[in-house]
């Protein structure tokens, strides 16, 4: 019987860094974790080591009309190579607007003040995203 979704891992993919979330099916709510460098697969593999996450997340970044751009195909390549090395399913999630918003409540709450941390809360959002649309699934 395969293993019930509880966690998951939600990553918002850059060219320099890459922000990191969980989540958690229970609460559909995802607390940043932190940001790596691009291509870091030691350090992912420890985070997910430690969280053991039935599922991946990845941010798909589409143009505001839903057009694939420059960097959208970074991007699914990066879910395939998450998926392909660790085992874990992985799913693309559209990721319009999230860096922004994620900049809004920075503003309103007066935290998340570095790139990095609005790098992780952007992947917060990516995953709740996915856990509100498409954990019963």
């Amino acid at each position: 019987m395969p293993e019930k979704l509880t966690t998951v891992i939600g990553f918002d993919f850059g060219t320099c860094s890459i922000g990191v979330a969980v989540g958690q099916t229970l609460t559909l709510q995802a607390t940043p974790l932190t940001t790596l460098k691009t291509n870091d697969w030691k350090s992912i593999e420890r985070l997910l080591d430690e969280w053991r996450p039935q599922k991946l997340v990845v941010g798909l970044p589409l143009s505001m009309t839903g057009e694939d751009q420059e960097m959208t195909a970074r991007a699914q390549r990066f879910g395939r190579q998450l998926q392909g090395r660790f085992g874990i399913d992985t799913s693309m999630v559209d990721e319009r607007l999230t860096t922004r918003e994620a900049y809004q409540i920075a503003i309103d709450k007066e935290q998340y003040k570095s790139k990095q941390e609005i790098d992780s809360l952007s992947a917060a959002l990516i995953t709740e995203s996915w856990l509100q649309n498409y954990a019963g699934e």
